[in-house]
């Protein structure tokens, strides 16, 4: 039997992050305030059955510059929810921003909120924003957060309209691969919205509040189904939002205008001229009580992950051209009609042809001129005899010279260098396999990337009917290989010799005081390279400025299909090269 849709709310509910105290919140059957109690009428309260175990104490009131812990300094308040209120502030230790939240220790959800936070912080996905801390400290309880300063959230980004097909379909897999890992660990979010969802300037999204803004509001699940329920329907709600621009409820949410009740919930194309088929069919299969074309419905991450595992590839789209300004061409004026013309561009003058010498008389002329002819060529063949000796007694210098041109009042510089090929390569002191999820898949054949022969290789095991390593949860955050270079070193790119086209992959390095190899691929912070799909082959260009790490992760995120099975997907890497 297909799920039915969400209803609307008519009850005030407390107030999100970032949206006005008087705003109501979505909320669903499933997931509903944990001290809220039912009212009889829609009008009136239903008097508690029992006294609250707490008082509703309010938020504790702090003002900007005020310290919290002797350690952090608080900046700027986001949000004041009743409740608790919402900071940025400084990490006055470590220099860095923090997000914080202030509750009154007293308060029964201070309780839920630092036991959600702690189950949070031990998941340890860089998928979600990371709980640094969570503190009970006299009537003040505070939780620090990670703070994220390059990231800009769904809400503000659909401000300027709907996204990308592309964008909608990395948005929607990225948040559904993370929440479907985090319902693995028994986590749920249950307040999943625009404003919780962060996307980083290198294309990467990211969850803020996992479980955390449930406590926090007072949200809690029936049972794990509901919370899975509550979930996939979120997110089904933030894919109709991204394709549409449109909220897929009766009321306005959000900064979004919402769907007329007497329309009710229907596919994104119902909408929106021109919507992907694919994913407007997932909001059909997430949100409708009845999908189109008799899909089945989607109830769990997990069975929605699947489902975005078998679209068809939705290709990015290409950049905009480049167009160059047009320059004015320099006219003339003709004397006869008083018009312009186009001036024509000026050619160098052609060289004149040497006048040849005067003819001599008789046989004393033919002899001058077979006695200047070997005179000449006399003097061409010592003068390249010279040259050649000048050449082999000069000493090597043990690298060779790089050509210069002709620089700016006569300075000469070195021409650029453009690909991996113009540089030295670096040492390699180890590797190892990148399985962050899973077993490893082939731990032994690492060497043989890192062998100086393109005739070995790491294979891959070989995975039926999807791209991306068959679609297992192990498999979630892809493979590769992590090269080790045994000290922080520069990096300015990597050339790889691949045994099979068509992987799709990313190059990335940790950061320079990582003391070990990260265990997951949000660690490895700087880019390297992003070629998506390649060759057997591939040069990175240089980067302008090298990254200093001593850890470089080869990241293969999607396998080619064989050539004889296509319905089986291998891949592989046959040897890494890191260039200084």
């Amino acid at each position: 039997m297909a799920p039915k849709a969400p209803q609307s709310p008519e009850r005030p509910a407390v107030p999100e992050d970032g949206d006005s105290p008087t705003e109501p919140v979505e909320t669903t059957e499933s997931a509903k305030p944990a001290d809220a109690v039912e009212p009889v009428e829609p009008d009136e309260p239903a008097e508690p059955v029992e006294p609250a175990a707490a008082p509703l104490l309010p938020a504790p009131v702090r003002h900007s510059g005020d310290r919290i812990a002797d350690r952090y300094r608080l900046e700027e308040c986001l949000t004041q929810a009743g409740v608790f209120t919402s900071w940025r502030a400084v990490d006055e230790k470590l220099r860095r921003a923090v997000g914080i939240h202030l509750l009154a220790s007293g308060h029964q959800r201070s309780k839920d909120a630092v036991a959600a936070a702690r189950q949070a912080a031990l998941l340890g996905d860089p998928r979600f924003v990371q709980v640094l801390d969570a503190v009970e400290e006299g009537e003040l309880v505070y939780i620090i957060r990670e703070w994220l300063p390059d990231a800009t959230d769904l809400g503000t980004l659909l401000a300027d309209g709907p996204l990308e097909a592309y964008e909608a379909y990395q948005m929607v897999r990225q948040v559904t691969d993370a929440l479907a890992a985090a319902h693995r660990k028994g986590l749920s979010h249950l307040r999943l919205t625009p404003s919780c969802v962060l996307r980083s300037d290198s294309g990467q999204y990211r969850i803020n509040g996992l479980a955390m803004d449930a406590a926090l509001h007072g949200l809690a699940s029936e049972d794990r189904a509901a919370a899975e329920l509550d979930d996939t329907r979120a997110i089904g709600a933030l894919l109709f939002a991204s394709l549409t621009h449109r909220w897929p409820y009766p009321e306005d949410r959000h900064g979004l205008q919402g769907i007329p009740k007497a329309v009710g919930v229907v596919p994104p194309e119902q909408v929106k001229a021109g919507v992907h088929r694919g994913l407007s069919d997932l909001c059909s299969r997430i949100l409708c009580e009845t999908p189109v074309r008799h899909l089945e419905p989607l109830t769990s991450p997990q069975e929605l992950a699947r489902a975005i595992g078998q679209l068809p590839r939705i290709k990015q789209p290409e950049p905009e051209p480049l167009v160059l300004p047009e320059y004015p061409t320099t006219t003339y004026p003709r004397r006869d009609q008083g018009t312009t013309v186009p001036l024509p561009p000026r050619r160098a003058p052609a060289p004149l042809p040497p006048t040849p010498p005067p003819a001599l008389p008789g046989r004393t002329g033919k002899a001058l001129k077979w006695g200047i002819s070997l005179v000449l060529l006399a003097a061409v063949g010592l003068g390249s005899w010279g040259t050649a000796q000048a050449l082999m007694d000069k000493p090597d210098s043990g690298s060779s010279q790089l050509p210069v041109t002709a620089g700016v009042g006569g300075a000469t510089s070195a021409s650029p260098q453009t690909s991996a090929s113009a540089q030295h390569l670096l040492k390699i002191s180890g590797a190892s396999e990148f399985s962050p999820l899973g077993p490893p898949i082939q731990a032994d054949q690492v060497p043989l990337a890192i062998d100086g022969k393109t005739n070995t290789a790491w294979i891959t095991s070989e995975y039926q009917n999807y791209a991306n390593f068959g679609n297992l949860s192990s498999r979630a955050d892809g493979s590769g290989i992590v090269v080790d270079l045994g000290s922080v070193q520069s990096v300015s790119g990597v050339k790889l010799t691949l045994p099979v086209a068509g992987q799709n992959l990313e190059v990335l390095a940790a950061p320079a005081d990582a003391t070990s190899a990260p265990t997951s691929a949000g660690a490895f912070s700087q880019r390297i390279a992003n070629p998506k799909v390649v060759g057997t082959t591939f040069d990175s260009p240089l980067l302008a400025t090298p990254v200093r790490t001593r850890y470089v992760l080869i990241h293969i995120t999607s396998l080619p299909a064989e050539t004889n099975n296509p319905s089986a997907y291998r891949g592989g890497i046959s040897e890494i090269q890191i260039v200084g």
